[in-house]
């Protein structure tokens, strides 16, 4: 008997996850994590005309970050519909960043053209971590360096992931996103191209008028969630909401009626070799 798992149809994958992405307004429930971009530039001493390239960029928070330190900003998404809102915050603050449509696993950009290269909660997401980190690792020049921020797996937003991968699981064979945010699958992806890892742990915090309010952002805004919402039968969708609100409760720290929860995550600066 043949007992080899089927072959992952990686590019019937991504069309779904395009659709997902695409759904509902990311920009605007994405634009609230743009601290965490701001310290991964911090965290990757970037410095002025250096040339950076933003992976799986989404409505631009890290190129944005980048730009503002006037680094050379190249940013792709493989979502036109995100690379179209980062292109409209771009021009709000007079910054110039060059938008282009690209997949994460294969930049469509030269070897070692790049002195950073960045992503924040944004390339965990390709299904093919392997090629991704090695696209990665080829644009970046020797000596360059390559900032991460992806979530924990024991994070609010790791489980969070785990929970909506219960009412609509992943392909089987895909790994989960949030192995990214650990040590163990970093060094795996990256130590071979590396000089140099550093590895630390920090906190985002989600802060949301009430909880209904968060679970209202993810019915009309994050793409995958809503498609989720969408898929479910009502008695499932409310049996989500249930599990939702108890995981949100267990994280919350607020101590009246809005949300205030911490999640960790893991941010990387690999020196190139």
């Amino acid at each position: 008997m043949n007992m080899r798992r089927p072959r992952l149809d990686l590019a019937t994958i991504k069309e779904r996850q395009q659709l997902a992405w695409s759904s509902g307004d990311y920009s605007m429930f994405g634009g609230a994590l743009l601290i965490m971009s701001e310290l991964l530039c911090e965290a990757v001493d970037l410095r002025p005309g250096q040339t950076v390239l933003d992976v799986a960029t989404g409505s631009g928070n890290t190129a944005l970050a980048a730009a503002r330190r006037f680094g050379e900003t190249t940013a792709i998404d493989y979502v036109p519909a995100l690379l179209e809102r980062g292109r409209e915050r771009a021009a709000a603050e007079r910054l110039e960043i060059v938008f282009r449509e690209g997949d994460a696993e294969s930049i469509p950009c030269p070897n070692a053209s790049f002195d950073v290269v960045l992503s924040t909660v944004g390339v965990m997401f390709a299904p093919d971590q392997e090629k991704a980190a090695g696209e990665m690792l080829r644009v970046c020049r020797p000596g360059g360096k390559i900032g991460l921020a992806n979530w924990t797996p024991d994070s609010f937003a790791g489980e969070q992931g785990s929970l909506f991968g219960k009412y609509l699981p992943f392909s089987p064979g895909l790994k989960p996103p949030v192995l990214w945010g650990t040590q163990e699958r970093l060094r795996e992806l990256l130590a071979g191209g590396a000089r140099d890892l550093r590895i630390a742990r920090r906190s985002f915090v989600f802060r949301y008028r009430s909880v209904p309010h968060y679970v209202e952002v993810l019915q009309t805004q994050l793409g995958p969630t809503l498609e989720t919402f969408r898929a479910l039968e009502p008695a499932r969708r409310e049996n989500l909401v249930g599990e939702l609100v108890d995981l949100v409760s267990r994280f919350n720290r607020s101590g009246d009626e809005t949300m205030v929860v911490p999640s960790d995550y893991l941010e990387a600066v690999v020196t190139r070799l």
